[in-house]
């Protein structure tokens, strides 16, 4: 049983600052910038969205949509990002719920396919997820996957 709660972050608009300062935290791109993606998800911009999995009031588990994830392909949007789990949390099938449900949530507002950036190389088949080609991530000196959910 998952017991969990995933959530949006249009649905829940109080948690903004905390949920920009723990992306910030996990990934250190600045508090500004997140607010701003969640400032015009809050407004009405379909492409960017933010996700939480809560285990009580706590942000165990989040990921964002955004048009770009900083990388040279521009015409593969909108982009999963910020994809993270807290460690003690790992294991327990929290990222693919909340991949899922980025898919669903995206599919009953008419938003397909999906992309991410990533390192990694098996985990996001698991859900779906395919391998559709490489790309330069903005400041990195090797290629990195580009992943498609249709």
């Amino acid at each position: 049983m998952f017991e969990y709660r995933i959530i949006k972050l249009k649905d829940f608009p109080g948690i903004k600052e905390e949920a920009a300062n723990w992306f910030h935290e996990k990934w250190g791109v600045p508090v500004a910038s997140y607010l701003q993606s969640m400032d015009a998800s809050l407004a009405g911009d379909e492409i960017q969205e933010w996700y939480l999995c809560l285990d009580g009031d706590v942000i165990i588990a989040g990921m964002g949509e955004i048009a770009n994830d900083f990388h040279d392909r521009w015409d593969l949007s909108p982009n999963i990002c910020a994809v993270y789990t807290e460690e003690e949390y790992r294991g327990r099938g929290i990222a693919g719920r909340m991949l899922d449900y980025v898919v669903e949530d995206n599919r009953d507002r008419g938003i397909s396919p999906l992309y991410l950036i990533t390192d990694h190389t098996s985990f996001y088949e698991r859900y779906g997820w395919e391998f559709f080609c490489m790309a330069q991530g903005n400041g990195e000196s090797k290629l990195s996957r580009i992943y498609i959910h249709r």
